[in-house]
């Protein structure tokens, strides 16, 4: 199976419900039907803006975005329709970001909820490119090896860390996106005081020391998001 990564941009009329409400409860069927072969789907939303009125990591394109939708598939070689129905979608530009990835998840949660259910909580969404100057084997060194382990003490209160590495930039007008973090933590919370959201003073002063091992902070993109998994394995 590949796994496929898409984000989806606010227009300007944008309205956080009902494009979730559109999303998740008018489009999911068609998208589970594509000949894609969805076997997983899973729908990440903007719209907590009334939960969480002023995000602590709000930053880049993060205001732009208004979903992300995963899709674990048998063959991205089918995926024209699947594409062409996301791009119809409520409250969006119409442009749709595609990338191929391969998920690792270092620390990973429970199920607490049924499918088609809003997982509790808060996922919090990062995406940056490889800076020119580093070298793979770097990249993935200072992202991997360095900031990963050390992630644990800066969020203490997260369950869930999901990270993506993109293969392949699918749609040509897409930035060169490589990474693609999911964070996910127990209640809104946990996320929106920054005294529960961060670990010690030692733990952030590393995350900025450790930064530019992997990626710079002008390109860098985060938000906060809902859950919602469609359809599980």
């Amino acid at each position: 199976m590949e796994k496929l990564v898409h984000l989806l941009w606010r227009s300007s009329d944008h309205d956080e419900a009902a494009h979730r409400a559109h999303l998740v409860d008018g489009l999911a069927p068609a998208l589970l039907a594509s000949p894609a072969g969805v076997v997983a789907l899973e729908v990440l939303t903007g719209d907590t803006s009334e939960e969480v009125p002023r995000p602590p990591l709000l930053i880049g394109r993060g205001p732009e975005l208004a979903s992300v939708v995963i899709a674990w598939v048998h063959c991205l070689d089918d995926r024209a329709p699947f594409i062409a129905t996301l791009g119809e979608v409520t409250g969006t530009t119409g442009q749709v970001d595609q990338y191929l990835v391969t998920e690792s998840v270092p620390q990973r949660r429970a199920r607490q909820n049924a499918d088609g259910t809003v997982t509790p909580g808060i996922t919090h969404f990062s995406w940056f490119p490889q800076p020119d100057r580093l070298t793979d084997a770097e990249f993935f060194h200072g992202w991997h090896d360095v900031h990963t382990p050390k992630t644990p003490e800066l969020h203490p209160l997260r369950v869930e860390y999901v990270r993506d590495t993109v293969a392949r930039v699918l749609s040509p007008a897409s930035p060169p996106v490589r990474a693609l973090v999911a964070e996910r933590f127990p209640t809104v919370a946990d996320y929106a005081d920054p005294a529960r959201l961060y670990g010690s003073d030692a733990a952030m002063e590393d995350s900025v020391v450790d930064l530019p091992l992997y990626a710079d902070f002008e390109t860098l993109s985060c938000r906060p998001l809902r859950q919602t998994i469609v359809s599980s394995t």
